[in-house]
C-alpha cells in the first residue's frame, strides 16, 4: 500500500540534486493565551508584622567570647527595630476607623501583616493602578492587581465550562443521531455547515499571506503627554488594628482630623471603647464589657499566636483566621466573640448576663451552616468578663487592666449523617 502524502528527501551538502526537494509549510499551533505571573508574594510579605528585627549571633558554649558578642548586640543594636519616623494616622468619627494616607505607610502596613484595608478597593489598595490601566497609562496586562487576575481567571472558568457544555451536546446529538434516537432536519445540518466553515475559514486564515506595500510616510503626532492620576485612595484600620498597632507594636501614631493633633496613648483605650457603641458613649457610661474591649482582648490573643486577623463580616462571623494571609491561602477559622460572666459578681445581675450570654439555636445553626458551606471551622470564643475596677484612674495602666480577661476556644463543628457515620 502506498501513501500520497509527499516524502522529503535529504541530500550531502556537496552534491546537488537533480529534481527540487518538495517544500512544506508547517502550520503553526494557536498561541496559548498569556498567563500573568504573580509576583513572589514570600518576597514581598516576608515580614509578618511591620517591625525591622535582627538576630542575635549564635551561641557557642565553648567560647565564652561569643556571650560577650551577644550582649553587646543587645545593648547596642545598630538598627532600630521601629521605623522612624512612626507611621501617623488620622481618626475619623464619621467612618470609626483611622485613615492612612501615605503611601510608604500604607505598602508598609499591607505588606507586612496584612493591616487595613483600600477604602476602593476590596482590601489591597489597588484603585490608583485600576484607574491608570482604565486611562491607557499602563498596559492590559501590566501589574495587575489580585481583583483582576480573580476575575480573568472566573472568566477563563466560564469560558472553559461553555466550550465543555458545547461539546458534550454534540456529541450526545450525534450518539442520538447514530441510534436512530433523533432525526437530524435540514435546519441542523445547514446550522453544522456553517460552524464547520466559520472554524475551516479560521484555521485557513492563519496560513494566509499579505503582501507588503508601503505607504508614504506620515507625520508624526505629537507625543501623548503622561497621564498623572492622583490616588484619592487611603487605608482603613478598624479600631482593633489600629490600637495594636499603637499600643501592641509602637508604630503608629493616631491624630485628630479636626484638630490635626496626636492623640496621647492613654487616652486612646477610652475613646475607642466609647465609639464601640452607636451613638458614642461618654467615658462615665463604659462597662468592663464594652465591644471594643472584648474584641480587642480577642484580636490581640490571635494576633500574638501569629495569625493573620481580618474582619468576618462577609461570613457573619467577627474575624477570620489566616494562617499567613489572604494572597497565601482562604481563611481556615471563623471567629465569634461571646460574653461570658462566671465571676461571682454578676450573679447578681442577672438580667444582664442572660442577655448577652444567651443566644437563640436558630442564630447558631445559621452561623454554623455558613460557614460549613465555605470550608470554614467555627470557633467560639469565651471572653472571662471581670467585674469593674474599683479605683479610679486604674484604667489607664491598660496592660494591667487587659491581663483581667481570660479567653477560651470552643471549636464547633457540623455534624452530617453521611460523614460522621463511624
Amino acid at each position: 500500500m502506498t501513501s500520497s502524502a509527499p516524502s522529503i528527501t535529504i541530500t550531502p551538502a556537496d552534491s546537488t540534486p537533480t529534481h527540487p526537494a518538495p517544500t512544506f509549510t508547517l502550520p503553526t499551533p494557536p498561541a496559548a493565551p498569556a498567563r500573568y505571573k504573580k509576583p513572589n508574594y514570600n518576597v514581598v510579605h516576608a515580614l509578618p508584622l511591620p517591625l525591622t528585627t535582627v538576630p542575635l549571633p549564635p551561641l557557642i558554649p565553648h567560647n565564652p567570647l561569643s556571650l560577650l558578642h551577644i550582649i553587646i548586640a543587645y545593648l547596642f543594636p545598630g538598627t532600630t527595630s521601629h521605623p522612624s519616623p512612626l507611621h501617623v494616622g488620622a481618626f475619623h468619627a464619621s467612618t470609626r476607623a483611622i485613615h492612612v494616607t501615605d503611601p510608604q505607610s500604607i505598602k508598609a502596613f499591607w505588606e507586612h501583616g496584612f493591616f487595613g484595608k483600600g477604602s476602593l478597593s476590596r482590601s489591597e489598595p489597588t484603585w490608583v493602578i485600576r484607574k491608570r490601566r482604565a486611562l491607557g497609562v499602563i498596559g492590559q496586562n501590566e501589574a495587575l492587581t489580585s481583583e483582576e487576575v480573580t476575575m480573568r481567571r472566573r472568566e477563563e472558568r466560564k469560558e472553559f465550562k461553555r466550550e465543555r457544555a458545547r461539546a458534550e451536546k454534540e456529541r450526545r446529538e450525534k450518539q442520538l443521531a447514530e441510534e436512530g434516537k433523533i432525526v437530524r432536519g435540514p435546519d441542523d445540518d445547514q446550522e453544522k455547515e456553517q460552524r464547520d466553515s466559520a472554524a475551516a475559514a479560521s484555521s485557513s486564515s492563519k496560513s494566509i499571506t499579505f503582501a507588503t506595500v508601503e505607504l508614504p510616510p506620515r507625520r508624526r503626532s505629537p507625543e501623548r503627554p503622561v497621564v498623572e492620576v492622583e490616588d484619592l485612595e487611603h487605608l482603613q484600620l478598624t479600631l482593633e488594628e489600629s490600637f495594636f498597632l499603637s499600643f501592641g507594636l509602637g508604630v503608629l501614631q493616631i491624630k485628630d482630623s479636626k484638630t490635626d493633633e496626636i492623640i496621647p496613648q492613654k487616652d486612646l483605650l477610652s475613646m475607642f471603647r466609647c465609639q464601640s457603641y452607636f451613638p458614642p458613649r461618654t467615658p462615665d457610661m463604659l462597662q468592663p464589657d464594652d465591644p471594643f474591649l472584648l474584641n480587642y482582648v480577642v484580636y490581640h490573643h490571635f494576633r500574638s499566636l501569629g495569625w493573620v486577623v481580618k474582619s468576618g463580616i462577609k461570613f457573619a462571623v467577627d474575624y477570620l483566621l489566616y494562617n499567613r494571609g489572604p494572597v497565601f491561602t482562604h481563611a481556615e477559622f471563623a471567629i465569634l466573640v461571646l460574653p461570658a460572666y462566671s465571676h461571682p459578681y454578676w450573679d447578681h445581675d442577672r438580667v444582664r448576663k442572660e442577655e448577652r450570654e444567651k443566644k437563640p439555636w436558630h442564630w447558631l445553626h445559621c452561623i454554623n451552616r455558613v460557614s460549613s458551606q465555605v470550608k470554614k471551622t467555627l470557633i467560639l470564643v469565651y471572653v472571662e468578663v471581670p467585674p469593674p475596677l474599683e479605683k479610679t484612674g486604674a484604667e489607664d495602666n491598660v496592660p494591667k487592666m487587659l491581663a483581667r480577661y481570660k479567653v477560651r476556644e470552643v471549636a464547633l463543628r457540623r455534624w452530617l449523617v453521611s460523614r460522621n457515620r463511624d
